[in-house]
């Protein structure tokens, strides 16, 4: 029993911070994109922004999303019904 609850927190540790590095990627990609299109084009830098804004949202979601699953897996664990 003891190693199923191991290995769920070492499972919920990658899974955190493979979203973690994955939400930071996409972050660092978003703005370096939204900052060429705002210098080559700067009049559509207001529309652009409205739409970064909505896309790092929605990858802020992502990451909150795999903590919610990690909480899951360490409170409320499902493998350990597996074992009784």
């Amino acid at each position: 029993m003891e190693t199923v609850i191991t290995t769920t927190i070492i499972a919920s540790a990658i899974l955190l911070a493979v979203a973690a590095l994955g939400t930071a990627l996409g972050f660092a990609i978003l703005g370096g994109k939204f900052l060429e299109s705002s210098a080559r084009q700067p009049e559509l830098a207001s529309s652009l922004q409205i739409k970064m804004f909505i896309v790092a949202g929605l990858l802020d979601a992502i990451s909150m999303i795999a903590v919610g699953i990690a909480l899951l897996f360490i409170f409320a664990n499902p493998f350990i019904d597996l074992l009784k």
